[in-house]
């Protein structure tokens, strides 16, 4: 009786759960480009000047300086990631004016240190003294003061430029702008600096002092940027995409259902349920981790539910094996979960081997593709074995489960031991 109760209880829990927060995670999932439509750009990266270095470190800080352009432009959650050593790959969903986007973003980042001019409002700095190319590439590093606080060390190219400067707006404001974005609170000149060096300090924590010796540098080797691809997506068919994968996956599932409760009764029930789960915890996770739903998710996501099914296939298909051998049904039960769970274990670590594989070598959407894949076996592995399990052993030892023909077994298809 108690174990009836604990079935009926996490059922019903389960049931209930996902019946209530169903809608409610189906609004929240992110999608792609390719469902809600948007605009998509390859550009090549390339020094400003003759000669000049492109870095990791430069086309990975222009590729954030994107993303930051990206979102200031009021689009949603832009996608930016670099490939090979001097391409960007740019995905901004719900793009209307594609024209404004190619002018922005092919603009390269421009950092400029500013004084106030005359006449200008307090807090506004509206003159240029230093832009980035007037520093040492990669000059800008992290060090501590006496006091143990984050400083930001700095050299520049022309010293007496520099000393010029510094003269002048001795005891003044010379603010940090990355485009027109006021990087952090405006440090104050204390000292004529003749040597072209100087040591930026505010309070800041060692990753904000990390961030901006980071830009300072990226300042120093601005990239150019040129459009290699593009490609629209119309918000009208991304959304179509979206209804007919939906519709799609919708009758597929459905018939898988009754599939797996004609075939095998009442443990085709339980799987079925175990199935639902499975779809209801993927879904959770999306949400929970803010992935981003793409064609290529979509399409591991159903391969991810067609291993579910399989591994539900092979446990019943065992299981029934056992009982037409005569063993009982508890004993069948066991035997068929057992052997069953060694071959779907084998199958599922060598998908997740080569899952992992296409992630740590793929880009983009093949990257997508493998980590969802990972994920839904995981699930799968938890729901469709353990949890599955779990659930048909408690009915047969509760007895509701206790004749051959509620597996879908004949008594004339068993054979005496």
């Amino acid at each position: 009786m108690k174990r009836l109760m604990s079935f009926i209880i996490t059922v019903v829990v389960l049931l209930g759960v996902m019946v209530f927060t169903t809608p409610g995670l189906l609004d929240k999932v992110r999608l792609g480009l390719d469902l809600k439509g948007g605009f998509e750009i390859l550009y090549h990266a390339e020094p400003m000047e003759t000669g000049g270095e492109l870095s990791r470190a430069s086309l990975q800080k222009t590729a954030e300086s994107l993303e930051k352009r990206a979102n200031a432009l009021g689009t949603s959650e832009p996608e930016v990631t670099t490939e090979g050593t001097d391409r960007i790959r740019l995905k901004i969903a719900g793009v209307t004016d594609e024209a404004e986007v190619r002018k922005k973003m092919k603009e390269p980042a421009v950092l400029t240190f500013r004084s106030a001019a005359e006449g200008d409002a307090a807090n506004t700095y509206s003159k240029i003294e230093l832009v980035g190319s007037d520093f040492v590439e990669n000059a800008a590093e992290v060090e501590r003061d006496k006091l143990n606080q984050p400083i930001i060390s700095i050299k520049v190219k022309d010293k007496k430029k520099f000393a010029e400067i510094t003269e002048r707006l001795l005891g003044k404001e010379m603010a940090i702008y990355l485009d027109e974005q006021l990087l952090s609170t405006p440090p104050t000149v204390r000292a004529v600096l003749t040597d072209g060096a100087a040591s930026i300090s505010g309070g800041y924590t060692i990753d904000q002092a990390r961030e901006l010796a980071d830009t300072i540098n990226l300042g120093a080797l601005p990239l150019k940027l040129t459009e290699k691809y593009s490609q629209s997506v119309g918000a009208t068919l991304g959304k179509k995409s979206l209804d007919q994968t939906i519709m799609a996956g919708l009758i597929g599932s459905l018939i898988i259902l009754i599939f797996m409760i004609m075939m095998y009764r009442l443990p085709g029930i339980l799987a079925s349920f175990a199935l639902i789960l499975h779809t209801w915890l993927l879904i959770l996770i999306f949400v929970i981790a803010d992935f981003t739903l793409t064609l290529p998710g979509i399409a591991a996501f159903i391969l991810g539910i067609g291993m579910a099914v399989d591994a539900n296939i092979i446990t019943n298909e065992r299981i029934r094996e056992e009982m037409r051998s005569g063993k009982s049904i508890l004993s069948s039960v066991k035997a068929g979960n057992k052997t069953s769970f060694r071959t779907v274990m084998d199958a599922n670590v060598t998908t997740i081997i080569v899952a992992a594989v296409m992630f740590a070598f793929g880009t983009g959407a093949v990257k997508g593709f493998a980590l969802i894949l990972i994920v839904e076996i995981v699930l799968s592995i938890a729901t469709n074995l353990y949890f599955a399990h779990w659930m048909l052993t408690v009915l047969v030892k509760a007895g509701i489960l206790k004749k051959s023909k509620q597996f879908g077994v004949k008594e004339s298809d068993i054979r005496a031991l």
